[in-house]
């Protein structure tokens, strides 16, 4: 008979990963450097229908040349400062870029929404579309399609 690991007595529930992923604030993703070592850089985020994590960023800037290079990517969001209160979702996977600005730009309206509180609808959201739309012309959407999830939640250490 086998124990079980207590990697899973901690692990989250899909529902709790779930749960965490729409609370979390910043997405930590990792893209692989030009000289192969981990480009960790901090991100906002929101999650699309389908469970991939979608942000945007410049297209000039370095994580997007990493991507080009090598779409894999890992992201952690995590949650508490004391050690029984740490939890948190590694995100393994691969990264597809988008530069259509319409894309680019719902993207930004809907982090500007989860971030600022900024809501879509009526004439404040149509603004905001309108300005982001302007913006996106020089951005990209990034989308990290999740392929691994590993998850702990020390609170269940007590």
């Amino acid at each position: 008979m086998t124990m079980p690991s207590a990697r899973a007595s901690i692990a989250l529930t899909p529902e709790e990963t779930a749960g965490l992923l729409a609370a979390g604030r910043i997405l930590l993703l990792c893209t692989i450097g030009p000289d192969g070592l981990p480009d960790p850089i901090p991100m906002w985020y929101a999650v699309d229908e389908a469970g991939a994590l979608v942000m945007t960023t410049y297209r000039k800037s370095q994580k997007v040349v990493n991507l080009r290079r090598d779409p894999r990517a890992v992201g952690v969001v995590e949650d508490g400062t004391a050690y029984l209160e740490l939890r948190g979702v590694q995100i393994t996977g691969h990264v597809e870029i988008e530069a259509d600005a319409g894309a680019v730009a719902t993207a930004m309206a809907e982090i500007a929404r989860r971030y600022q509180g900024v809501e879509p609808e009526g004439q404040q959201g149509a603004d905001l579309h309108a300005a982001l739309r302007a913006q996106a012309a020089k951005r990209v959407r990034l989308r990290l399609v999740p392929a691994q999830l590993v998850s702990w939640d020390h609170r269940k250490l007590a």
